[in-house]
């Protein structure tokens, strides 16, 4: 295989870390970009075999067009959302990988983190020791045993958070396209109906991707359907809720508390620095002044462990497809199953 040079979009301290020490194996040529993959920052794939992005590079079709004329032959994304990528005109120009689970316990533990930070609200008490106030006023939570959690996507993620909750002894209820009886049976959760979730559940989580389906899913109709005071979690994708339903929602109490470790509008803000600006997202800036709102900038995946195996997937995606191997993790539009590849020796196209 020959040198293989690779574009590397939006890279962070710590993404440079984990794919240098990964990449020994490899060695493949790559370069950092601080920089977001958008149509003004493509330009900076010439002369690169494949790219690297990440959930806030836009691959829309312009972009994937450029990239096509620069020869760029692999889109190798170092998560496993792919809602930022246009698929369908990807779809015969340009292959696409990603990595479909790195840590699902970090993102479950995340989840599970937002939901007792919430209900005990230690990160308002910690501020008040700072101030030597030592009240618990207006700090009180609830018993998380025999409430009842509901879980919309039992994937990877979605099951981790699962075991998580039967161990706090909470009644666990499921909603997925696709029951699996074999899990149900041995964890004790029920697989429901997604209006049984909405109606019963203390504390909603999702984890269910980003579709046409899914899109603003909690929105005013399906709140109005909720127990007062429910507690919504979010680690999936922002756009799985309207936002300003939301807040509307927290205004009138109808929805007791959030946690969000996603936003519809992030790809501007988060992962970045703007402590010494003012936020101009009015929406944004309206659920930062909640104190029943937490609000994390999309660190759900950020464990040690996840950054090494996204690291090693990532890399060892693209040396499949440079040595000509078949592509366990492409996507495409048309599925996003292995046996749609068996004409293709593996691949989509």
């Amino acid at each position: 295989m020959k040198n293989i040079k690779i574009a590397f979009f939006d890279s962070k301290q710590y993404d440079i870390d984990s794919f240098a020490k990964i990449n020994d194996a490899f060695k493949f040529e790559i370069k950092y970009y601080k920089n977001h993959l958008n149509i003004d920052t493509v330009s900076l794939a010439k002369g690169y075999d494949a790219i690297c992005a990440f959930v806030n590079d836009a691959l829309s079709k312009e972009v994937i067009d450029q990239l096509n004329l620069l020869g760029i032959k692999l889109i190798a994304l170092r998560c496993a959302g792919y809602n930022n990528v246009d698929l369908i005109y990807a779809y015969k120009k340009i292959h696409v990988v990603r990595v479909p689970a790195y840590s699902p316990y970090a993102v479950a533990e995340h989840a599970v983190a937002l939901m007792l930070t919430l209900n005990r609200k230690t990160h308002r008490a910690y501020y008040r020791i700072r101030d030597n106030n030592f009240t618990i006023n207006g700090l009180l939570g609830f018993d998380m045993y025999g409430k009842t959690a509901g879980v919309i996507g039992a994937g990877r993620i979605g099951k981790a958070l699962v075991k998580i909750l039967r161990g706090f002894d909470m009644n666990v209820l499921v909603f997925d396209h696709n029951p699996d009886k074999n899990f149900e049976n041995q964890t004790n959760c029920k697989y429901v109906d997604i209006e049984t979730i909405y109606k019963e559940s203390d504390i909603i989580s999702l984890n269910c991707p980003l579709t046409k389906e899914t899109y603003h899913m909690i929105n005013k109709e399906t709140i109005n359907k909720m127990k007062n005071g429910v507690m919504i979690i979010n680690t999936g994708r922002g756009q799985l809720i309207n936002t300003v339903d939301l807040i509307e929602a927290l205004k009138t109490k109808k929805i007791g508390c959030a946690g969000l470790d996603v936003y519809e509008e992030e790809s501007e803000y988060f992962f970045e620095d703007f402590s010494g600006e003012i936020i101009s997202d009015d929406v944004l800036a309206r659920l930062i002044s909640f104190n029943n709102v937490l609000i994390t900038s999309h660190q759900g995946f950020f464990t040690n462990e996840a950054l090494s195996n996204i690291a090693h997937t990532t890399l060892n995606n693209i040396k499949d497809f440079f040595d000509g191997q078949q592509l366990a993790n492409e996507i495409c539009y048309k599925c996003d199953k292995p046996e749609c590849r068996k004409k293709n020796k593996g691949r989509c196209f």
